[in-house]
């Protein structure tokens, strides 16, 4: 029964990929509009294909050498499986993948959406979510192919072991874990760039074209406008897609490989298989539901931001309560252990997510007091409006955060029985319910990559010069956007604390493998004590490593993991603010070189902006991203497993209150000057407006580069750890 049902992974990843077709030749039906739409549309279309081809060259050469790497450790001294560098780069393949068809078909969108908003609201809707969509069901759909093709190669490769049978699920799950490293590798590179590229961007177009100038957001007279729309799409669809398919990948992946050392030593290898399928099966239900869900999306003529946000959330809430009653059919097919508990979890994981998009659309919408309240903080300029806004950020990450405890609490609980001391099913509770949040990605990403399509829209519209009512349209869609994508991001975030956790209690299953292939069958403990390899759960190699508080190699691996997500933060924060400056500087010469542009009697040089953007990026995403790999490695080296742990720790704690501190903060920031450019508190041109301007413009960087690339950070971590368990085993100093 089992075997059969592992069938629905891959047909669910097919159906998901033929319908994301479907969406997209629909959409390429659409008409895109006036000669001058399709003129700037195209410019933004080959701006981003032509960044994107640079970013593929380098991580291209940063693939190739961490490939050469892994097959020296995997041939060479035998600490890895040999499959390991295959699988790693099937992961950046296919992370690249979803971002790239993500991107291609938002640009094509954009246009379209706005061409339709000529028509009514509901049909501009309609494109952009469904050309979101697209980008939601790739990712899925390419995701459990690329789960379901490798669990497939690894079974038939890998030969059984006769003494201990339940280790070969347990090597085929760690392997796996292999090709989220690729993806979180190729994630990294795609969020630090694309954030970067589209900040330098939007902070020059915004500071100048809009605080000096005067002009309107998204005129065509600005010179870094063409390079801003690039931005969206390399940044918010390209990055947040690859970001979005390792967070998918990882939390099934993770969630499998608990499964298997849940049932390590056992004799019942038919459970444990269970227990890996079921988390992939979970989320191919999801796929499903979420297809539903996109198609239930719809909105009335003259809606406002309250019922196109009531629009969405109907689709994403529809998919959700489905989910729920799917995860009780499946687990109890599949005659699981404790399957009502387990399928408890999922709820939670659910639940866990509603409470952080919730709590995230609260502190970011325009709508609620808090936003409004840092509108009119303008009121005394810009340094309140700063002030504000970091305030508000710290302040909203509470309920995230005591969410996502009472997740990881109730969760494991629940799953190991209301036993605490069963921690093996009680972490695969905590990772169920990661799967658990992001089951309906489908649907939920569909409204995440929804966002920068209405936004290019916006843009398209304003310089294309549509009508007024056109553009109160393409407003209402693109302020919209801002919550959907910060909800997104809030949403990704909570994942990744679950996600880590679990990927925590993977690193030690990938410590018990590693030190099988060194040949080792016991540990003798400090006080003379005996532990199995093969048997041992994961409270034996806590003992064994000494893994506490008093332990100093763990409080320093603690303080670096700390470290790394506030270093990490300054170092993409700067490259912005250095690509920043030198777009401020080319949109200044312009101006005063170029004398007609003002006027509209002369085309500024929009080549050169994205040039300067797209030099930028390259050259500033490299080092933080080959921060995140080489700290593992460094802290494993030094510290041994104690000091890695240590490291997972302090980077999993940091790196989610920070990320949201920064999501939220950024979020709120761009709503406030939303809020105020809709007429409220002077308008557009006043004082308060030109101080919510630079308050965004703080907040850009927080939101669209440093705060969404941290829990990839998280995550890429780990599972470097992972990967690297045999050389920390093998060749730890201390």
């Amino acid at each position: 029964m089992e075997n059969i049902l592992f069938w629905l992974v891959p047909s669910a990843s097919i159906l998901a990929l033929l319908l994301a077709w479907y969406f997209y030749h629909q959409m390429m039906k659409e008409s895109e509009g006036t000669a001058t739409m399709q003129t700037i549309a195209s410019h933004v279309r080959k701006g981003a294909m032509s960044y994107l081809k640079q970013q593929y060259k380098i991580v291209g050469l940063v693939f190739l050498g961490l490939v050469a790497f892994f097959s020296i450790l995997a041939y060479g001294f035998n600490l890895q499986n040999s499959w390991v560098p295959i699988a790693f780069l099937t992961g950046g393949f296919f992370s690249g993948l979803s971002g790239f068809l993500g991107m291609k078909t938002a640009t094509y969108a954009s246009a379209r959406t706005a061409n339709a908003a000529r028509t009514s609201l509901n049909k501009g809707l309609r494109i952009a979510f469904r050309s979101g969509a697209v980008m939601g069901l790739v990712v899925v759909g390419l995701g459990l192919l690329d789960i379901s093709f490798w669990y497939l190669i690894l079974n038939a490769a890998i030969p059984d072991d006769i003494l201990n049978p339940s280790a070969k699920l347990c090597i085929i799950t760690t392997t796996m874990l292999t090709f989220g490293m690729g993806a979180s590798t190729q994630a990294l590179f795609a969020r630090v760039g694309g954030g970067i590229y589209t900040k330098a961007a939007d902070v020059g177009a915004d500071l100048v074209g809009k605080v000096e100038a005067g002009i309107p957001e998204d005129d065509p007279r600005n010179p870094a406008t063409i390079a801003d729309n690039v931005g969206d799409n390399v940044g918010d669809v390209a990055g947040m897609g690859a970001d979005l398919y390792e967070s998918y990948c990882g939390s099934i992946l993770a969630t499998a490989a608990l499964g298997a050392a849940a049932y390590i030593g056992t004799d019942d290898i038919t459970l444990q298989f269970k227990a890996v399928i079921a988390p992939m099966l979970i989320a191919a239900v999801g796929i499903l539901l979420s297809i539903i869900g996109i198609f239930s999306v719809r909105t009335k003529e003259n809606a406002g931001i309250k019922e196109l946000l009531r629009s969405l959330s109907f689709g994403t809430n529809l998919s959700s309560i489905l989910i729920i009653l799917a995860t009780f059919g499946i687990l109890w097919a599949l005659q699981l252990d404790n399957w009502i508990n387990i399928s408890c979890a999922v709820i939670i994981g659910l639940l866990v997510g509603v409470i952080i998009g919730r709590s995230t659309e609260y502190y970011t919408s325009q709508s609620y007091k808090p936003t409004q309240k840092l509108s009119k903080s303008g009121e005394t300029g810009p340094a309140t409006v700063i002030i504000s806004g970091i305030g508000l950020g710290m302040v909203s990450t509470t309920i995230p955060v005591l969410a996502v405890v009472a997740g990881i609490i109730l969760s494991f609980w629940i799953a190991a029985g209301f036993d605490f001391t069963n921690v093996s099913m009680g972490l695969y509770g905590i990772g169920i319910a990661a799967v658990g949040m992001l089951s309906t990605l489908g649907i939920t990403l569909a409204t995440d990559a929804y966002g920068p399509i209405a936004d290019n829209a916006g843009g398209n519209a304003e310089m294309s010069g549509l009508g007024e009512e056109v553009r109160k349209r393409t407003d209402a869609l693109d302020s919209l956007g801002n919550t959907t994508a910060a909800t997104g991001k809030g949403f990704a975030i909570g994942s990744a604390a679950l996600t880590g956790l679990a990927l925590l209690a993977s690193y030690v299953e990938e410590i018990r493998i590693g030190l099988t292939r060194m040949g080792e069958t016991v540990l003798t403990t400090s006080n003379g004590t005996i532990i199995d390899i093969h048997n041992a759960g994961f409270t034996d190699f806590m003992y064994y490593y000494d893994v506490t508080l008093m332990n100093p190699k763990v409080l320093s691996g603690m303080f670096i993991g700390a470290m790394m997500a506030f270093l990490f933060c300054g170092l993409t924060m700067n490259a912005v603010g250095r690509a920043a400056g030198h777009m401020v500087d080319e949109v200044r010469r312009q101006f005063r070189e170029i004398k007609g542009i003002l006027t509209g009697q002369q085309e500024p040089d929009y080549a050169r902006c994205v040039a300067i953007s797209t030099k930028g990026a390259q050259k500033e995403m490299v080092f933080p991203s080959l921060l995140a790999i080489i700290a593992p490695i460094f802290t494993g080296l030094v510290f041994g497993v104690p000091g890695v742990i240590g490291l997972l720790i302090g980077g999993l704690s940091s790196g989610f209150v920070l990320a949201i501190f920064m999501a939220n903060a950024g979020g709120a920031w761009d709503n406030a000057k939303k809020y105020v450019e809709e007429g409220n508190f002077g308008g557009k041109g006043s004082e308060v407006h030109h101080a919510a301007v630079v308050g965004d413009t703080v907040g850009d960087p927080f939101k669209d580069t440093a705060g969404p690339s941290l829990n990839i950070l998280i995550k890429l971590m780990s599972m470097v750890a992972i990967v690297m368990a045999g050389l920390t085993v093998a060749w730890s100093i201390f």
